[in-house]
């Protein structure tokens, strides 16, 4: 087994999915962007509904890496350093929120609890303690039952319609528990895509990329574990789309289909990049990938903490004040290609320049882990 190699191909297919996240993060008008950047309206799955659960699935990839050199032993020591880990990405997710920590700005009363950030660090937290905890039969059991469980609660204890956006339970859970006020309302309800309730399917993502790290890490024939794989993700894929008859693919609700049909995509995709980078010694086309992959907290971070500032500065455009955001988007690129091409551009220049600060951060070996 060649480990780094296997890192690699981890690396790029991290790097991959956070080149997605600034790219559909950062469209220079959201009234201007081409569909498949888009999340899809309620059910349904664009390219950009993968961004996240694939994240999470690569964290339950490097999670087997990470704990496997602990031993996975159930000492205070591991249980400690996963419970701090899982605590510093969830105040990171708040801190965010929080941003830019303006007095005036602050309003305790609508601040907003859950975000990606937060979800990651509970998924993490919950998933790293059931890794060590239970065993591989235990772990399976505990997927299945939690991705049953919760479509049958869903469906039993919502409204009249429980999977839609406004009678679902997850909706309902996080208003009693949460509040109206402390949720997200771009949907035009309050309503958290990161919710409490639906977290629990989300460590199940976790969970199965975990799975998908342990054929990797424990495989004696490569190129026969890379066809297993692929077999293991094709299943997933389809058991996925089958179970969308009854219970539609939603990132929103992190619906048990949606869970298993992202997870089988992600299989397939780390299976396609171990056969081309670790099998056939294929590097130098995935390398900027890989200079996106090493830093994927501090690029979360820090892309977000831009978008918030540039939003936040003002400037004067025919007479009306505008968001530096705007500015840059209506006097570079909207002239430069127009409304929907621009919008594109401005979002690709994001992916390079961010690239470029990476690179320098990687020639620097400046990496920065949580």
């Amino acid at each position: 087994m060649n480990t780094p190699q296997r890192f690699i191909a981890l690396d790029v297919f991290r790097g991959m999915t956070i080149a997605l996240m600034i790219l559909v993060n950062n469209p220079g008008t959201w009234a201007h962007v081409y569909a498949p950047l888009r999340h899809a309206a309620w059910h349904g799955c664009t390219p950009t509904d993968l961004v996240f659960p694939f994240f999470l699935f690569i964290a339950g990839v490097a999670m087997r890496f990470s704990l496997a050199k602990e031993n996975f032993c159930r000492s205070k020591k591991v249980y400690m350093k996963i419970f701090w880990r899982a605590v510093t990405i969830f105040v990171f997710g708040l801190l965010l929120n929080a941003f830019p920590f303006i007095r005036q700005d602050w309003d305790w009363s609508t601040f907003r609890i859950m975000g990606v950030l937060q979800r990651i660090g509970i998924a993490y937290g919950i998933g790293a303690f059931l890794v060590v905890r239970f065993s591989f039969t235990q772990l399976w059991g505990i997927i299945t039952t939690s991705l049953i469980g919760y479509w049958l609660i869903l469906w039993g204890f919502g409204g009249s319609d429980p999977f839609s956006l406004e009678q679902n339970l997850v909706r309902t859970i996080d208003l009693a528990v949460l509040g109206a006020s402390h949720l997200w309302t771009g949907a035009g309800i309050p309503f958290d895509p990161e919710g409490l309730l639906s977290t629990i399917p989300a460590i199940g993502t976790l969970l199965l990329g975990y799975m998908a790290g342990l054929m990797i890490h424990t495989a004696s024939d490569r190129k026969e574990n890379v066809k297993k794989m692929i077999y293991f993700g094709g299943i997933l894929t389809a058991a996925g789309l089958a179970w969308a008859f009854v219970f539609p693919i939603n990132k929103s609700l992190w619906t048990s289909s949606y869970v298993l049909f992202t997870a089988g995509l992600a299989t397939i995709m780390l299976a396609a990049l171990v056969w081309c980078i670790d099998l056939k010694g294929v590097t130098k086309p995935f390398w900027p990938f890989v200079v996106y992959g090493t830093n994927s907290i501090f690029l979360f971070v820090g892309s977000g903490l831009w978008a918030k500032t540039i939003l936040k500065i003002q400037f004067s455009m025919e007479g009306q004040p505008v968001s530096g955001y705007a500015y840059l988007y209506k006097t570079v690129f909207q002239p430069f290609a127009g409304d929907l091409k621009g919008s594109l551009l401005f979002a690709l220049a994001h992916v390079f320049i961010w690239w470029l600060i990476l690179l320098w951060m990687h020639r620097k070996k400046i990496f920065i882990k949580i």
